[in-house]
Parts: structure tokens; C-alpha cells; sequence
């Protein structure tokens, strides 16, 4: 099964609050037939806090996201044309612009999303939690 990590599901998988994930998340990303995937914009959205001071990482984000990625065995998944003019396009549910990018890119690749966010589901999106 493939899989979007939202922002939060990645960090929180990759750090020591692996335990704030659901049971069904964490059976999910334990699984090794899933492919986990880590978009390109949270990689965005954890540089930016990072260098605001928003997010304490053990290291620059530029080594530490990769790291991580590699580390547990997910995929990145890159921000294409179709998954920009998606997020464009989706109603003003989410002002977030990297959750509405989340949004769109479960959309366009037919995938749900792994996230804790109740405004995620509101989408016509399928929300793992």
C-alpha cells in the first residue's frame, strides 16, 4: 500500500514522539509491505520552521531530512505541475499551503494520507489515523 506522510506523521515517526501516532498509523508504517511517502514540500515546511526557530532538529535540514527519509525506508515524492494547479484549485478548507499540497498530491496519485489533522479529511481524500 502506498502511503503520504503528512508533515507531522514524518517527524513524529522519526523522532522519539513515535508513540503520539495512532496504533493503526504505527502498524501501517511498521509494515514492510507499505510504501511510505515523504513529500517534498514537508521536506520545505521542516526547513522553514527549522531556520525560524519553529523546529528543533538534530542537524541542518538539508542532511537531516534525506537522513531520515533513507533511515526508515521511505520514499520522497516530488511537487509535479498536476499537484500545484490541484492545490490551487481545492476549496479553502485548509489555509495551510503545504497541507492543500498534501492534499492535492494524495488526490492526484490516488493515495491516502497518514496525519492526525481533522481538516485533512474534510478534503475527498482518504485519511489514515
Amino acid at each position: 500500500m502506498r502511503v503520504l506522510l503528512d508533515t507531522h506523521a514524518f517527524l513524529w515517526w522519526t523522532s522519539e514522539d513515535g508513540r503520539r501516532l495512532s496504533d493503526r498509523a504505527r502498524a501501517l508504517l511498521i509494515d514492510p509491505s507499505t510504501d511510505a511517502l515523504v513529500s517534498v514540500a514537508s521536506a520545505w515546511e521542516i526547513a522553514i520552521k527549522a531556520a525560524t526557530g519553529r523546529l528543533e532538529i538534530d542537524g541542518e535540514p538539508e542532511a537531516w531530512v534525506p537522513e531520515r527519509i533513507t533511515r526508515y525506508g521511505f520514499s520522497p515524492l516530488p511537487v509535479e505541475l498536476a499537484h500545484a494547479l490541484r492545490a490551487g484549485r481545492l476549496p479553502l478548507i485548509h489555509r495551510d499551503p503545504f497541507d492543500r499540497l498534501l492534499v492535492a498530491q494524495a488526490q492526484v496519485e490516488g493515495i491516502p494520507i497518514v496525519t492526525s489533522d481533522p481538516s485533512i479529511a474534510r478534503y475527498a481524500v482518504e485519511v489514515i489515523w
